[in-house]
């Protein structure tokens, strides 16, 4: 299965069982900052605003229990379930 994530209104596919932010870098696009990738920097930190995904392990220091119920999370930790669209969270 193939998901189709849209980051900020650019767009690329995410093959089933891979993180959005392998992906993105796999199709050469530069849409979020690339860091540690295992969850740990928090410099890919988005906000899902439609679709459905799950998180791998997650640092609480970037993204707290109550940012996670509000589909904030981090790229390399999300897997997609669906279509995904994502808006990034700016610091």
């Amino acid at each position: 299965m193939i998901y189709r994530i849209n980051i900020d209104g650019k767009s690329f596919n995410c093959p089933e069982g891979q993180t959005v932010l392998i992906a993105m870098t796999r199709t050469g696009n530069t849409f979020l900052p690339v860091g540690c990738c295992s969850g740990g920097c928090g410099v890919c930190k988005v906000i899902v605003l439609k679709g459905d995904y799950e998180t791998k392990v997650m640092s609480r220091a970037k993204v707290s229990i109550e940012e996670e119920a509000k589909g904030i999370a981090l790229a390399c930790r999300i897997l997609p379930a669906s279509d995904l669209t994502i808006c990034r969270v700016k610091a």
